[in-house]
């Protein structure tokens, strides 16, 4: 019996339930921690790449932390639940025990044994032999001894029962409440399930939020970097079209100065030709007033006459201009610096009238520059230097010998006075192919022309095996520095029709060539560019040179010097036809003379040769005619 009552066991059931209580309020901790654990759950700081990343990354930490951490100490808990569930199922067991064997030893003192003590054996420990009687009065009394000691036995084990019950009534109602825990533990854990089910939608929330404020934020980073390309590049386009608009008007400026710079010096060389020209005008007549002088003291009355008219006609036409006198050039200040020595040797030979036309010859020759400014090392008046170029070294006998030789081809082509332009012409030729020339001209021509010229030189040319024989443009090269040489004579229009017609039954070769074709060409346009550059027209800018025959009619008309097919030509004027009258310019001539009605011309290529021909005034081939300003 003493073995089944075990009375320090109550005091480890209220152990137990302490302990039970304890679980409990660590329960409920752990859910405090849990919570402030989720709630304040902070990652440690690293570096990102962006802040997309960083909200990404704290926002799936914080809610793994937050879930890991409630499911383990639910573990937790719910372990340490079940082991103290498990201590009070035992402590339960035991206490039914106990409470039975309580149960059982209440009925052993109240009835009698069911069988009688055993007689009292020797013990062995030398107790005296007791007779019957004392036996029976030793056992009556130990059986009330120990019916007494069981009565307080049993007394104590009522208190202890009813104190177990007491304690028993305090265990089921600690037992209900551990049943009824496990059950709060469990909505507990629910609750931090739901908390971190809670949470963790929460961070797929925040997650799902992130990713769209990234895709927003990238969306909108991409739209700005969208519009930014766009704005650089409209930019750039805008940079551009100003820096091209600039760049234009910089041009347009640079233009504009340009062309205000040419006029302006345009103007001023008009100014000082204007001034030069007056100054020569005003030179020639006080030549003119000294020969005039000279020729009263003679008693050349109508040289006296002549000249009045030259120096009245001359003077007038280089200030006010007519004709072509803007293309009079002067001499150079070297030219002039010489006119006293020309002066003193001209009136010594004889020609003191004809200075104006020694200082042209100078201009022509070497401008005044070297020692032999007329170039007359090789005439035969040079008697003390070699004759050979530029063998003379003395510039005043180099102006004494030429003007001697001057004098002798004024003679020689017979010229009367200083506006004798036809024999001037003849006598200036003379001077560059020598004497010779003259006497030939003469004899075959009746004259100079400048086709005849050409002639010459290229016979000199080959007779002496030389590559070319002086200036076939001799000439006009002299006249553009004269100042009688633009005055009208008449005979300007005349000079192309005769040089045209010398080359009568010539095929085109010479003229396709000249012009700088290496093959054949339609020929028409190079032969009157040929014959206008004969008699100096080309460099004096009368007629064009050209090889297309719109290009000659452009010309005309740019200048207003055109006239249609109603027009009455005269000789010298550029006639131009359109064969099919569709408007095409196919062919161009010279024209030679109006007699009744009809138009007679030298064209070149007509038939491949230079030949003479004859329109109808009217006509449908012709398309009109330019009209030179001779």
């Amino acid at each position: 019996m003493s073995k089944e009552i075990k009375t320090r066991q109550v005091h480890k059931d209220v152990k137990a339930l302490d302990k039970t209580v304890t679980g409990m309020e660590r329960v409920k901790r752990a859910y405090v921690r849990t919570k402030e654990t989720v709630e304040k759950a902070q990652p440690q700081e690293k570096r990102y790449a962006s802040p997309t990343e960083y909200a990404e990354d704290k926002t799936e930490r914080g809610a793994d932390r937050a879930a890991h951490e409630a499911a383990h100490q639910a573990r937790k808990q719910g372990g340490r639940l079940v082991d103290k569930a498990k201590e009070k199922h035992r402590i339960s067991k035991e206490t039914k025990a106990t409470r039975e064997a309580v149960r059982e030893g209440r009925s052993t003192t109240h009835g009698e044994p069911s069988q009688s003590p055993r007689p009292s054996v020797p013990s062995g420990r030398g107790e005296p032999y007791q007779p019957k009687e004392q036996m029976i009065k030793k056992a009556q009394e130990q059986a009330a001894k120990q019916a007494a000691q069981k009565k307080a036995a049993g007394q104590r084990a009522m208190q202890r029962a009813s104190q177990q019950r007491i304690s028993q009534q305090n265990a089921r109602q600690q037992t209900s409440q551990i049943r009824e825990l496990p059950k709060q533990t469990i909505k507990t854990l629910d609750r931090g399930e739901k908390t971190v089910k809670t949470a963790g939608k929460t961070g797929q929330t925040v997650k799902n939020t992130g990713k769209g404020t990234i895709k927003s934020a990238a969306k909108s980073v991409k739209t700005a970097e969208q519009t930014a390309e766009k704005t650089v590049k409209t930019t750039k386009e805008a940079a551009k079209t100003a820096k091209a608009a600039a760049k234009a008007s910089v041009k347009t400026a640079e233009k504009t100065a340009r062309a205000a710079r040419q006029a302006a010096r345009a103007a001023e060389q008009a100014v000082k030709a204007a001034a030069k020209a007056t100054a020569s005008a005003v030179k020639a007549i006080i030549a003119g007033t000294k020969a005039l002088i000279s020729a009263i003291a003679a008693g050349g009355w109508v040289a006296v006459l002549i000249l009045i008219i030259v120096l009245l006609f001359g003077g007038i036409l280089c200030m006010v201009g007519g004709g072509n006198s803007s293309t009079v050039s002067p001499v150079s200040a070297e030219v002039e610096a010489y006119e006293p020595v020309i002066r003193i040797y001209a009136k010594q030979y004889g020609i003191e009238e004809y200075v104006e036309l020694i200082k042209a010859v100078m201009m022509q020759e070497s401008g005044g520059r070297g020692s032999d400014p007329m170039q007359s090392s090789e005439s035969g008046y040079n008697t003390r230097y070699p004759r050979e170029p530029n063998g003379i070294t003395n510039p005043e006998y180099s102006i004494e010998c030429g003007v001697q030789a001057l004098k002798d081809c004024l003679q020689s082509a017979g010229v009367e006075n200083p506006v004798d332009m036809e024999h001037i012409r003849l006598a200036l030729q003379g001077y560059n192919f020598g004497n010779g020339y003259i006497a030939w001209a003469q004899s075959n021509y009746g004259g100079y022309t400048a086709a005849n010229a050409a002639e010459f030189s290229d016979r000199m040319a080959e007779r002496m095996g030389w590559g070319s024989y002086g200036d076939k443009q001799y000439v006009p090269h002299v006249l553009q520095y004269y100042i009688f040489g633009r005055i009208p004579t008449g005979t300007g229009s005349q000079a192309i029709v005769q040089v045209a017609l010398t080359q009568e039954g010539n095929s085109g070769d010479t003229y396709w060539s000249w012009y700088g074709f290496d093959s054949r060409v339609e020929w028409c346009a190079c032969f009157v560019s040929w014959c206008a550059e004969q008699c100096g027209y080309l460099e004096s800018g009368v007629i064009p040179k050209f090889s297309l025959c719109s290009d000659g009619v452009d010309w005309f008309h740019a200048r207003g010097q055109f006239q249609d097919a109603s027009y009455v030509p005269a000789a010298g004027d550029i006639i131009f036809f359109d064969w099919g009258n569709d408007g095409t310019i196919d062919h161009v001539g010279i024209v030679e003379s109006v007699t009744n009605g009809v138009v007679n011309t030298i064209e070149g290529n007509s038939g491949d040769i230079c030949a003479r021909r004859s329109y109808s005034m009217g006509s449908d081939s012709i398309y009109g005619y330019g009209v030179p300003a001779y």
